[in-house]
């Protein structure tokens, strides 16, 4: 059941849920972002015509992962509703550059993004002035922030958005003695890597090591969902000082976009997309879904069709459908 959604966008909504095309093809990328090349996956609707180009999205997931895992999932979705969607691997992780991996950097991300969106608007598939961002779990705050700076995104949304500043993550790790520990962990590593050169390494997720950055958590534990030879089960700990100071809820005001945000109770940090969503200035909706985990929006059927849909119909609302742009 949806606990918060308008007559307006559950009705378009539903008429998105209709107006699937034909599969979409794959086309594999390179692009550059602060000397590194990235490499990414650009998702075409099958009846996709360079003469008219349509409304395309940048579309980003959960920290620590790479372009095959939740943003493949939603790319697709996007796709087959109609829209020119782009995935990638940030640098350090995947199958682009860097030479720093596996470290969580918010900056570089956030840059990443917009680099992204440079390169979407040169494709002859993508309307370059309706471009869209959908950011999912933790690069939803790097979305934001790219946004509210990148006048070239017109319209964002989030799925499972994992928004914080710093009371939020004061209430998540631990309070002030538990954000010490992991910041003095992690100042540890930055150390020597310094002194060495060398990275040290953590498991980023396992269910039978204690030192892992996840540990006891579904979807990357699990090899029919995120555990993909892909993916490399990876961490540097001395990412912890620039994520835990990393304040996504500051975009808010200074964000212009129209917006969607869809989230459940019952899923990570929603206190963080409350008070985000609170203080928004620009054109706003929310869609909280009941009892969907954090990790279930990420590839469970019911969860990412709602989330898809929700996504499909506001950015059509917001950029145009196929054919809509360039008239």
């Amino acid at each position: 059941m949806l606990k918060t959604l308008t007559l307006a966008v559950a009705i378009t909504a539903a008429l998105a849920a209709s107006n699937a095309v034909a599969a979409p093809r794959v086309e594999r990328v390179t692009f550059s972002s602060h000397g590194e090349q990235l490499v990414g996956e650009l998702y075409l609707p099958e009846d996709v015509d360079t003469a008219k180009p349509r409304p395309a999205l940048v579309v980003t997931g959960a920290w620590m992962t790479v372009k095959e895992q939740m943003p493949a999932r939603y790319a697709r979705e996007m796709a087959d509703r109609g829209f020119v969607a782009l995935t990638f691997d940030f640098r350090g992780w995947g199958e682009s550059g860097g030479i720093r991996r596996q470290y969580e950097d918010p900056n570089a991300k956030t840059a990443d993004i917009e680099a992204a969106v440079a390169y979407l608007a040169s494709r002859p598939e993508a309307d370059k002035e309706h471009i869209g961002g959908l950011g999912i779990c933790a690069s939803s705050g790097y979305m934001v922030t790219a946004a509210a700076e990148n006048a070239a995104i017109k319209s964002v949304a989030l799925v499972a958005p994992w928004l914080q500043d710093a009371e939020v993550v004061e209430q998540t790790y631990g309070g002030k003695e538990g954000i010490a520990r992991l910041e003095a962990a992690g100042d540890a590593a930055e150390a020597a890597y310094r002194r060495t050169g060398r990275q040290a390494f953590l498991p980023a997720a396992s269910l039978t090591d204690e030192r892992a950055i996840m540990f006891k958590v579904p979807y990357y534990t699990e090899p029919e969902r995120g555990m993909i030879p892909a993916w490399r089960n990876e961490a540097d700990p001395a990412f912890w000082r620039g994520w835990l100071r990393f304040d996504a809820i500051q975009a808010a005001p200074r964000l212009h976009q129209p917006f969607l945000m869809v989230h459940s109770e019952a899923a990570a940090i929603p206190q963080g997309a409350h008070k985000f969503y609170a203080r928004l200035t620009s054109s706003k909706q929310e869609l909280w879904l009941d009892n969907v985990t954090q990790f279930d929006f990420y590839d469970r059927a019911a969860p990412v069709k709602a989330a898809s849909d929700a996504v499909a119909a506001h950015f059509r609302a917001t950029l145009g459908s196929a054919g809509e742009a360039e008239q």
